[in-house]
């Protein structure tokens, strides 16, 4: 394998337990504009030109319903679905394990929520461009409040410059020999992956350098129920935008 590839990592392992309806149904599958939440995230990969592989890493009990879902919007640059594991780290590298045994070591791989269905082609071109130039890619957006540090939960212990702060988000774009490397080393001293909660924090923890790019506002991640309405409005916002010819409408 001498061709790079460009490749997608989606993870929606999880069952949203901040989240189930009276149906139990994982927030992934909760539907908006009567589609999937992770068909929604999935198109935005599809449709970009600089995309070319897609890994779905999904809870077990939702695997043939994925592979269904799949088949029937047409995501046809999905190169495998796999069993998502213990935590969202686990699904990442079930995932990166059967992408490095189909890819290039030096892919760049964005990992993204298959809960964040609202990043911009924008953002994921420029995590693939700082991604081959710098070897990996963090999208984030500044800190509008002010960020406290607690050791206790109950009183300040620190309180950073606010024009400091940064929220990071996703995708978290690497070679894809470099994150996958950074699983096998944390998993050998950390295997429940204790304290690591993005990728971000994996690979900061074993002292590499990352690189920020800056994201798009309304690239929230679906947590809790307040999280849903905000991405109903944003949907609804986009396509008033388009409809009054704001926006320019994507093919």
């Amino acid at each position: 394998m001498t061709d790079k590839s460009n490749i997608a990592v989606i993870f929606a392992g999880g069952v949203g337990q901040r989240l189930n309806g009276a149906n139990n149904t994982p927030k992934q599958f909760l539907r908006i504009n009567d589609k999937p939440i992770i068909i929604h995230t999935l198109e935005l990969f599809q449709k970009n030109p600089n995309i070319d592989k897609i890994y779905i890493a999904i809870h077990p009990d939702y695997l043939e319903y994925m592979q269904e879902l799949v088949r029937h919007y047409y995501i046809t640059k999905t190169a495998g679905i796999v069993k998502g594991g213990a935590t969202g780290q686990d699904s990442i590298y079930n995932a990166l394990k059967l992408a490095c045994q189909e890819n290039p070591a030096d892919s760049i791989v964005l990992i993204h929520d298959g809960v964040r269905p609202n990043i911009t082609q924008e953002v994921i071109d420029e995590n693939i461009k700082t991604a081959d130039e710098y070897g990996n890619a963090i999208t984030c957006t500044p800190c509008f409040e002010t960020i406290l540090i607690s050791e206790d939960g109950k009183s300040p212990t620190e309180v950073p410059y606010r024009r400091e702060t940064f929220a990071a988000q996703a995708p978290q774009t690497f070679r894809l020999r470099d994150i996958f490397e950074a699983h096998e080393t944390e998993r050998k001293v950390n295997p429940e992956y204790i304290d690591i909660i993005d990728s971000c924090t994996l690979f900061k923890k074993q002292g590499k350098i990352t690189h920020m790019i800056k994201g798009n506002f309304g690239n929230i991640k679906i947590t809790t129920i307040e999280d849903l309405y905000i991405l109903r409005a944003l949907f609804r916002y986009k396509e008033d935008m388009e409809a009054f010819g704001f926006v320019k409408q994507e093919s």
